[in-house]
């Protein structure tokens, strides 16, 4: 990612959708702009998980104004992540297509972890450092994001399928509170909490932060009517519920600072924050408006001076998975190699990377078991958290790992472009030619993009001394050949060409 001096990110969360552009000063960003919709995206999620028309269209709406806004900064400088409602809708991917024609950029979809792991770094990044562990709770529209930790690193993180807008929609539909709904509500937060009480309880943490939209609510509210200067407090949060219940609607609720936006899903975000003060044993929170969208550009930052947690991420699961590094880089650089000769510098620049993931990664299935071991390969990238990476990117890194070998076939419905088979076949090339795991130089190769397939060309002297080599090539063919793709082994040599 080359530099920039201005770069944005988009969150689209499942209340609000923010963009911020911010200036990059000395590894920092400053915001220049941001833009806030309250679209509540979680409210059209019907019961078969599907969203709503109506819901789609108020996203689309708002995204093409962010899109307006965001003309004439490269691509490359803005990052757009969506979050629960995104990730839980089935028909996430054809809303998706649209959006990103009005944005005019892609839109990631981040598993509960990776948004857990963002918040954390757009938070600490935000406020001043005190020593402890600090707890950050995050209560979004769809979910709600819990991490410890130290410093600028999170320890632990973990996300739950509850938020200030399905907890809302789903105990108080018709806007009336009263006692028996809240409770009703508090009860099910309490449940999902229990989760959590042996690692997130009071004792491992020193203070606890709430950030974004509900915590900063909660907030205003408490500061405007009496709570001056204590953030959030146990007492506080019991105020606010008696005069809820006392209103019986929050849109009756007679108090200053009673933002118009956040009355329609007050009564989910209390519910929620009264029950993880209770649970957590949390007794007082110090808020920030920071969260997501700060970490997305905090890490947009680290790619641009490449420190690339994603790299880290492989690292790690390298050593997890006790991968023989030695043949993994010999199959990485070969398949790069390969990658290099065939692709555009547009393809090679957006897909290069991911390739040569994939390789590092494509024997870790070997842990579970030998048979097979590319399946397991592609379900561990597939469902494991990975830090830094999107959803999208882990099906791009697990449909190339889990057609490493056998039938293309079977992986078909996996690969979407031609880029995604050129991939494809350069990992397997690799690991073909490196079958025999040893630290040998490989023959002269070259690969080559042609209108109806690929061709590889071999020094045929090699060709000649290596008859099992000869066969395995043969049988690639046939692979490819059963998807209607060509695939031509062409010898150097064999027509006065130089031999290698």
């Amino acid at each position: 990612m080359s530099h920039h001096s201005v770069i944005a990110a988009v969150d689209l969360g499942s209340n609000s959708f923010r963009l911020q552009v911010s200036r990059v000063v000395q590894g920092h960003p400053y915001t220049l702009d941001s833009l806030k919709e309250s679209i509540r995206l979680a409210a059209g999620l019907q019961p078969d998980k599907t969203l709503t028309e109506e819901a789609q269209q108020r996203a689309l709406n708002c995204l093409e104004r962010f899109g307006e806004r965001l003309r004439g900064i490269p691509r490359s400088a803005i990052r757009a992540v969506g979050t629960n409602t995104l990730r839980v809708a089935k028909n996430a991917g054809q809303f998706l297509e649209r959006a990103e024609s009005l944005l005019g950029v892609p839109i990631e979809i981040i598993a509960g972890q990776e948004e857990a792991r963002l918040i954390f770094i757009g938070v600490t990044h935000s406020i001043p450092r005190r020593p402890g562990r600090r707890l950050v709770v995050d209560i979004g529209g769809g979910s709600t994001e819990f991490i410890i930790g130290r410093g600028f690193r999170p320890q632990r993180m973990e996300s739950l399928y509850m938020g200030c807008v399905s907890y809302t929609q789903r105990y108080f539909p018709s806007g009336k509170v009263t006692a028996k709904t809240l409770r009703q509500a508090e009860l099910a937060a309490q449940a999902e909490l229990q989760v959590l009480n042996r690692n997130f309880q009071a004792g491992q943490w020193d203070h606890a932060l709430g950030s974004s939209g509900t915590a900063r609510a909660l907030v205003e509210l408490l500061e405007q009517n009496g709570f001056s200067g204590q953030g959030i407090t146990t007492a506080g949060l019991a105020f606010l519920r008696e005069r809820l219940l006392q209103a019986g609607d929050p849109r009756a609720l007679n108090l200053a600072g009673m933002r118009p936006d956040r009355v329609p899903v007050l009564p989910g975000g209390l519910a929620i924050m009264g029950s993880v003060f209770q649970e957590l044993g949390v007794e007082q929170m110090q808020t920030t408006d920071c969260g997501l969208r700060e970490g997305v550009l905090y890490e947009m930052l680290g790619r641009l001076e490449h420190k690339d947690i994603r790299s880290a991420t492989v690292r790690a699961f390298m050593t997890r998975y006790a991968v023989d590094e030695a043949q993994a880089l010999r199959v990485q650089k070969t398949c790069l190699t390969l990658f290099r000769q065939a692709a555009t510098p547009a393809t090679l620049r957006q897909y290069g990377p991911y390739l040569g993931w994939a390789a590092l990664l494509h024997e870790i299935g070997l842990s579970i078991a030998h048979s097979g071991y590319h399946r397991h390969s592609a379900y561990i990238v597939d469902n494991a958290d990975m830090p830094g990476f999107s959803k999208q990117e882990q099906a791009i890194l697990g449909g190339v790992v889990q057609a490493q070998r056998g039938r293309l076939t079977k992986v078909a419905e996996r690969i979407v472009n031609r880029e995604g088979w050129l991939m494809v076949c350069c990992l397997r090339l690799a690991v073909l030619l490196h079958r025999d795991r040893c630290a040998i130089a490989l023959p002269r190769l070259r690969l080559s993009a042609q209108e109806q397939g690929l061709a590889l060309t071999v020094s045929a002297r090699w060709l000649a001394r290596n008859t099992l080599g000869q066969a395995n090539l043969q049988t690639e063919v046939r692979h490819w050949e059963a998807m209607g793709i060509t695939l031509k082994i062409l010898p150097y040599g064999a027509s006065g060409a130089p031999e290698s």
